[in-house]
């Protein structure tokens, strides 16, 4: 069986030993790089070429979900899978439409991890079994009622732009790690308070912790 080489990423080092294990564990499977946040993932992913991506989502500077997004642009042959806490339908149909392969759970990633790596490198999607009927039926409900995939308040970049304010970044910092200018960053500030409704940088930060951007 060929070897996959995996990069994980994960905000906690306990965690990404963990997983680190199970996946080192098996014949097939070799983890070739570790990051702590969803930039240093991209950066990882591009030094190091690997078949596969394993990202958490709520990670500091970008989520797994955002780096899964840029990944899946600049990296198109690269698979990847979301590891994570949230068992959210939000998150699944963001994950999906961001490129990723499959979602699993970290409270059975020992039962369900390795065989979501084998599925992703063999073309094929990955869900917890668990979560299956509920969201094919939470799916077809909605399609019923008219309402659809749940719909995106904000852009792509207004939730990078979001996130990094709610982690304190000054508007300066913020153009500097997105590559835009402060103009910029500060019109995408003054659009996502006009959408959200919102006054001012904490009640953004109190909304990005609310929608797992950033953790509390």
């Amino acid at each position: 069986m060929a070897e996959t080489r995996i990069l994980l990423a994960d905000d906690h080092a306990l965690v990404r030993r963990g997983v680190r294990l199970i996946l080192d564990a098996e014949p097939d499977l070799t983890v070739v790089a570790e990051a702590a946040d969803g930039a240093e993932a991209i950066g990882l992913a591009q030094e190091h070429r690997p078949d596969l991506a394993v990202l958490d989502i709520a990670m500091p500077r970008l989520t797994g979900l955002q780096a899964a997004r840029e990944l899946s642009r600049s990296t198109p042959d690269l698979r990847i899978l979301i590891l994570t806490m949230y068992d959210n339908e939000q998150y699944f149909f963001e994950a999906l439409k961001v490129g990723a392969s499959g979602y699993v759970l970290k409270s059975v990633a020992d039962r369900d991890l390795v065989a979501a790596c084998r599925a992703a490198m063999r073309g094929e999607p990955f869900l917890y079994p668990g979560a299956v009927n509920a969201l094919v039926r939470h799916y077809l409900d909605r399609v019923r009622d008219g309402e659809g995939v749940p719909a995106r308040a904000i852009t792509g970049r207004e939730e990078e732009v979001l996130k990094l304010v709610a982690e304190g970044h000054s508007s300066r910092q913020i153009a500097d790690l997105l590559y835009i200018s402060v103009k910029t960053v500060e019109r995408h500030r003054a659009n996502l308070l006009q959408k959200l409704g919102l006054r001012d940088r904490l009640e953004l930060t109190r909304y990005a912790i609310r929608v797992g951007l950033i953790e509390p």
